[in-house]
């Protein structure tokens, strides 16, 4: 099998989402205005693509939400045992409360949400519609629906309205992408998307000649200057609360880059996760971080930085071993499918290491180019290839480490020393930090600090649909 891919990964054409927004929760990271006059405070829509950063077992995380105080908001949020939200809290109950039985745990996916509040509709059951990648829910945990013709909160007049944020808790962690609030109609997940007809994945297609309504609102996330600009033709711009312009990222649903499998961790002295999956604390043992996206042919390139160094133990490489993770607290290099180069410049396989380059510490950034095709792998340091490596040589393979074919491999990176609390940031093609230079792959995806090999692509769906 050539490709390892999450569900709803690829785009097969058509209208292409250019950037998502990326949100820490230990940044606080969130969007506010204050609402008008609605065109219909009955009736509305929100629509809104994420990709998951926080561990959703154990963390409420808000999408939208309209907070006046502890006994009256409304929102849409992830609840901690991964199930979606939609509740109205007034004067200390709950007089909305609709909770899907599906779970939303899966990290490395981009999913499409649509929320359509209708409260004059005669039936209950109809007053709240949610619809996940183009399919309505129809099985609930909680099912408590709005009266007859009660407003929505968060369509009111004067009410203050938060993206990614309750009131100053609850952060969301992760991405958003193609987020929309249609005030005055309900509407279905075919005014936001569509099934690819050669794929059947379920897809973006241009929203901006909707009818969005007095409050309505497209935050296309284009503008790094103004991450909260309304592009619908309303001018319903947001404040902009910690967000900066290295969170406007190119990871969307039409071209998913790999993250940090954050499911793929020790059960004790885990390490903790942020920036969208991209930067990685390690916990008091030897954590073995891998990426989400993995395959068996074509050249891949990523960059790896040394952000803090407390043990001098990092790891960075490759692994197709599937004992080879971080829930068996192993380390990149461990296994006889696996290969690292070490922090003191040795490589590392099988668990032998020996000379190769020059040994590395904080603030250097780690290349490594994967040659698939020629089953040779290459590691830079700041943008120099170790031991005389020319990843372009191909079969000659000059200065490569020869791996084993056939297998699926997957970028890795752990930390040899424990305890320890090392941080690294990884670039994918869609860094976490800010780089000076900016280069992307000959396919002209990812931004990285120093220009990939000539044929060696970024980690994304795009490049995984052509090249794999």
């Amino acid at each position: 099998m050539p490709l390892i891919l999450p569900s709803n990964s690829i785009s097969a054409g058509g209208y292409e989402v250019d950037n998502s927004l990326r949100f820490d929760d230990g940044s606080s990271d969130s969007l506010t205005r204050t609402q008008g006059t609605p065109t219909n405070a009955d009736i509305c829509t929100f629509s809104v693509w994420f990709k998951l950063g926080a561990d959703v077992t154990s963390n409420d995380i808000s999408i939208f939400q309209e907070y006046v105080d502890v006994f009256n908001f409304f929102g849409i949020s992830k609840k901690d045992n991964g199930r979606l939200q939609v509740f109205q809290f007034d004067g200390g109950s709950f007089n909305i409360n609709v909770q899907p039985s599906r779970l939303f745990r899966d990290h490395s996916a981009w999913y499409h949400v649509v929320v359509a509040y209708d409260s004059s509709q005669s039936t209950a059951s109809d007053r709240v519609k949610i619809y996940v990648n183009g399919i309505q829910e129809t099985s609930f945990s909680a099912s408590t629906y709005p009266a007859q013709n009660l407003d929505n909160r968060f369509n009111s007049s004067g009410k203050s309205i938060k993206i990614g944020t309750q009131n100053s808790n609850q952060y969301w962690d992760g991405y958003m992408a193609e987020t929309v609030f249609i005030d005055g109609t309900a509407l279905d997940p075919t005014s936001f998307g569509e099934f690819d007809e050669d794929t059947g994945i379920w897809k973006p297609i241009d929203v901006s000649g909707l009818t969005f309504g007095t409050n309505g609102f497209y935050l296309d996330f284009e503008n790094s200057g103004s991450l909260g600009a309304d592009v619908s033709g309303n001018g319903n711009n947001f404040t902009v609360n910690n967000l900066t312009s290295i969170d406007q990222t190119t990871d969307t649903p039409t071209n998913n880059f790999a993250t940090l499998n954050r499911l793929n961790f020790p059960t004790s002295n885990a390490p903790t996760f942020s920036d969208g999956n991209l930067t990685t604390t390690t916990g008091a043992g030897n954590f073995g971080g891998t990426s989400t996206l993995g395959a068996s042919q074509g050249k891949y390139y990523a960059e790896f930085k040394f952000v803090t160094n407390n043990s001098g133990g990092m790891f960075v490489g490759i692994t197709a071993d599937p004992s080879e993770d971080a829930r068996n607290n192993r380390y990149v290099g461990q296994s006889s499918l696996s290969y690292s180069y070490i922090q003191d410049g040795q490589k590392y396989n099988n668990s032998s290491g020996s000379a190769y380059g020059d040994s590395f510490t904080t603030g250097d950034i780690i290349g490594v180019a994967i040659d698939l095709d020629n089953d040779a792998l290459y590691f830079s340091k700041n943008g120099t290839f170790q031991n005389s490596g020319d990843p372009t040589s191909g079969a000659t393979k000059t200065g490569a480490i020869s791996i084993t074919s056939g297998y699926d491999y997957f970028f890795s990176l752990s930390d040899g020393s424990n305890p320890d609390t090392s941080v690294y940031s990884c670039n994918f093609g869609s860094p976490p930090y800010s780089i000076s230079s900016g280069n992307s792959d000959g396919a002209g995806f990812g931004q990285f600090e120093y220009a990939p090999p000539s044929g060696y692509l970024a980690l994304c769906t795009k490049n995984l649909a052509t090249d794999g």
